[in-house]
C-alpha cells in the first residue's frame, strides 16, 4: 500500500516560515523524483517544486529564493522550506511521487494534502 503522510501545514503571517515534510511509504523512495503542487480555492493546481532522485531541483518562478525543496534518503522524506511567505502562498499543498516509466510515462501517487494559509 503506497502512503505519503504529509506534516507541516498551518497558520502563518505574511513573511514567515513554515516547512512540509512528506513521507512516503510502499514505494522505493529512491526510485523516485519527488515534488510539491498547491492549490488554492478556485484555481487550478498549480506545480511548485520538484527534486529529481539525483538532487536536481526546479521550482516554479513565482517561489524561486523563497522555497527549498530537499530530500532525505536516509529517512525517506522530502520537504518543502517555505520562507517569506506571503498571501498568494495559501492554498493546499500536495506531496507527490513520480517514477519514470517507459516511453514518456510516469507512476505517479500523491499525498492527501496540507492546509497552508499565510494571513495576519
Amino acid at each position: 500500500q503506497v502512503q505519503l503522510v504529509e506534516s507541516g501545514g498551518g497558520l502563518v503571517q505574511p513573511g514567515g516560515s513554515l516547512r512540509l515534510s512528506c513521507a512516503p511509504s510502499g514505494i522505493v523512495f529512491s526510485m523516485y523524483t519527488m515534488g510539491w503542487y498547491r492549490q488554492a480555492p478556485g484555481k487550478q493546481r498549480e506545480w511548485v517544486a520538484s527534486i529529481t532522485r539525483t538532487g536536481n531541483t526546479d521550482y516554479v518562478d513565482s517561489v524561486k529564493g523563497r522555497f527549498t525543496i530537499s530530500r532525505d534518503n536516509t529517512n525517506d522524506t522530502v520537504y518543502l522550506q517555505m520562507n517569506s511567505l506571503k498571501p498568494e502562498d495559501t492554498a493546499v499543498y500536495y506531496c507527490y511521487a513520480s517514477q519514470p516509466l517507459r516511453v514518456l510515462r510516469t507512476r505517479d501517487y500523491w499525498g492527501q494534502g496540507t492546509q497552508v494559509t499565510v494571513s495576519s
